[in-house]
């Protein structure tokens, strides 16, 4: 027995500093952990440690301890670090130290097949030849931001919105009920039209209902997306929001309605006050794009209140965003795109993703099956649609654009949005000429985005703060996120927003025998005053002030 506990293998253990094991990935460590003989010289290198020369071997780990530390010098939080085993640049199948992204490939029924998205996770241990630098990267014109004009967020209210405000919030007598539909950001305008009609009867609101979507099936409440009690108190002072309606009006039978587009303060009032002052419960729907876009200049201000201030996301979706837009940023500017290449965005605008014969089919047979879901002008064909600007841009279009515009070859880009339709080969021409390319999948840290699974607002209200926080933004499609994202940055102080002028470049898109060097000079060209730069809402009728607000809600010296 004494021989045997003698020969017993011994454990020894030696103190590395946490630098180095914050430097090393999760899955750099579990790969030395479950399968070291991958990499033939971490097999020689624990061989020799078998050999019987603990010492030799304790002395030569703090060596290489000590010179580790001196090569990551400052550089210790990145989250981007090189491959473990890499001898060559190539495809990894995940981000080093983060989950896998995987992408649905959607094969014309309802079910998914899911495929790695190898290609846009990769990270290269070496820059690859034709790639520039970081500090060249830092340098490039594309990062440069449009003159703001010194214009910044400005919501003095007038004195009599400021009389007004007591006997509004002091109202016991009428409560105003909305359901919302749509996506996130659909939902999220109607939430601000729902808080100026709360204002404009003088009711108080009741949390809005979130209808479940048709398309994403998701039941996320309120709370689960926006952070109620800080939406309560940025508008205390404007109007009462109750989390719901009081006993004495449970047993109510609410009037219902729904306003025609482009409703006035004086038809809202002139139609539902009489009524709402009878029954007390005022229950509307479809809200969508119904409020007028010119309304007075003190419920101007209000909706950009709500949008800009009151309409912050729930802490858990605040910090997860806030978490991988650090780490973007923690290699120097990133740009965020907003790709919409959805099957569900090619069925309803009744355009065509361009990939093949065979996903074309996929798209117009779910046309035809489920009408319903096209929204676009079904009088014009999808060559029409397209050179009128009404298309998504594929990912040839998007890499092109951004090409022409000086984007470097080595930028980071996050990408936002729901799985492309083709998934891989759908974001390979992209992938192709911009290497870096990350979505949240691939950035999140393994176990983060669980609690959001299945959760469509929830992801994309992800997206949407790593987004708003990029250095340069670009959707490839307008909608309601590109619109509330465009003004969000604007309210920010004009940072870059890139507003693809569809209509007017494609022709040269289609111009084969254009040298490229005189495309890019005519489509930086085409875009040289849609950058971001401040817009007058005025210029224009029926413009959002939540999309452009100045002069609104922003002033400058002049």
């Amino acid at each position: 027995m004494a021989k045997s506990k003698n020969n017993a293998k011994k454990l020894s253990y030696i103190s590395v500093p946490s630098q180095i094991i914050n430097s090393i990935s999760s899955s750099s460590l579990q790969s030395l952990l479950e399968s070291p003989k991958k990499c033939a010289r971490h097999s020689k290198f624990f061989a020799f440690v078998k050999l019987g020369r603990p010492r030799l071997f304790l002395f030569t780990l703090s060596l290489l301890a000590f010179f580790a530390m001196l090569k990551l010098g400052f550089n210790l939080d990145t989250p981007f670090p090189p491959f473990p085993c890499a001898t060559s640049v190539g495809l990894s199948k995940s981000l080093p130290g983060v989950a896998s992204g995987k992408v649905g490939v959607s094969n014309g029924a309802d079910d998914t097949v899911s495929e790695p998205l190898i290609a846009s996770v990769q990270l290269h241990a070496q820059v690859p030849s034709g790639v520039e630098r970081d500090e060249e990267v830092e340098k490039s014109e594309f990062w440069k931001q449009p003159d703001g004009l010194g214009y910044k967020p400005c919501l003095g209210f007038s004195r009599e919105y400021r009389s007004q405000s007591q006997g509004v919030v002091k109202n016991r007598r009428r409560y105003l009920m909305v359901v919302v539909s749509g996506g996130m950001n659909q939902q999220r305008n109607q939430i601000v039209d729902a808080v100026v009609i709360a204002r404009i009867l003088g009711a108080a609101l009741v949390v809005p209902i979130l209808q479940v979507n048709v398309i994403w099936e998701d039941e996320s409440e309120f709370a689960d997306i926006f952070d109620l009690e800080h939406f309560k108190s940025v508008l205390a002072n404007d109007v009462r929001v109750v989390s719901s309606l009081p006993s004495t009006h449970l047993m109510t039978r609410p009037v219902e309605g729904s306003p025609p587009p482009h409703a006035t303060p004086s038809w809202i009032r002139s139609h539902y006050l009489r009524r709402f002052n009878r029954e007390g419960v005022l229950l509307l729907r479809g809200l969508d794009s119904r409020l007028t876009k010119d309304l007075p200049p003190d419920l101007q201000k209000l909706r950009c209140k709500v949008a800009f201030h009151a309409l912050r996301f729930a802490k858990p979706v605040r910090e997860l965003g806030d978490n991988i837009a650090e780490r973007m940023k923690s290699k120097g500017p990133y740009l965020a795109l907003h790709l919409r290449m959805e099957k569900d965005v090619w069925v309803r605008t009744g355009c065509l993703p361009g990939l093949s014969p065979e996903y074309d089919e996929i798209v117009n047979n779910e046309r035809i099956h489920r009408p319903e879901l096209l929204t676009a002008k079904s009088n014009m064909t999808y060559h029409e649609r397209k050179l009128a600007g009404l298309c998504p841009l594929n990912a040839v279009e998007v890499t092109r654009l951004l090409k022409a515009l000086g984007a470097p070859k080595s930028a980071r880009i996050y990408w936002a949005g729901g799985q492309p339709l083709g998934g891989k080969e759908a974001l390979q021409p992209l992938i192709n000429e911009f290497p870096y390319l990350y979505s949240k999948e691939d950035l999140a840290l393994p176990g983060e985005l669980e609690p959001f699974a299945n959760k469509a607002s929830l992801m994309a209200a992800i997206d949407y703060i790593v987004s708003e926080k990029s250095d340069v933004f670009m959707p490839s499609h307008g909608g309601n996120m590109g619109h509330a994202i465009q003004g969000h940055r604007a309210y920010a102080g004009h940072k870059k927003y890139i507003t693809p002028n569809k209509r007017q470049m494609l022709p040269y898109f289609l111009n084969s025998s254009l040298p490229e060097e005189e495309f890019n000079s005519i489509v930086k060209e085409l875009h040289q005053d849609s950058l971001g730069q401040p817009e007058l809402r005025t210029s224009k009728v029926a413009r959002d002030v939540t999309k452009y607000p100045v002069p609104d809600c922003m002033c400058n010296d002049s």
